[in-house]
């Protein structure tokens, strides 16, 4: 003689929860779900690029130039060639500094379109303050024998 179970003590899932598991995965594998993570990951691989560049100034390339996202310490120097390639990616509306000892700082905005840099530095007064100190005179000292 078989013993009945009642409903409650049933093994296996009942339909209601087979329901809510069917439900539950429809929404979770939904294809406009997956479609807006592959959109912004798209969208950002679009926006961030590696910049590379040449600075140079009218005699020829800068070396050991200084490229700097403004901001932030993260920047490249240039090669003897005077060329460099950022370390970061960057993203449209950054602004890189680029300096050199005796030149101007030019500012450069990256646009949707810039992948390569070429900057010309011209050059900048380099002024020393101070004045020479005048209230004693200068005595050479003899040599010894």
């Amino acid at each position: 003689m078989k013993t009945r179970l009642p409903f409650t003590q049933k093994k296996g899932f009942s339909r209601l929860g087979v329901m809510i598991i069917l439900m539950t995965a429809s929404l979770a594998f939904h294809p406009i779900y997956g479609q807006s993570s592959e959109v912004s990951a798209t969208q950002t691989a679009q926006k961030e690029r590696i910049i590379k560049g040449l600075i140079s100034d009218s005699y020829g390339p800068l070396e050991s130039a200084n490229v700097v996202l403004k901001g932030t310490k993260i920047g490249a120097v240039t090669d003897s060639k005077g060329e460099f390639t950022f370390p970061k990616a960057l993203k449209t509306g950054d602004i890189l500094l680029i300096s050199y000892l005796g030149y101007e700082t030019e500012e450069v905005k990256i646009e949707a379109n810039t992948s390569f840099i070429k900057t010309i530095l011209s050059e900048g007064l380099i002024e020393f303050v101070g004045a020479l100190n005048t209230d004693k005179p200068y005595k050479s000292k003899k040599p010894k024998h």
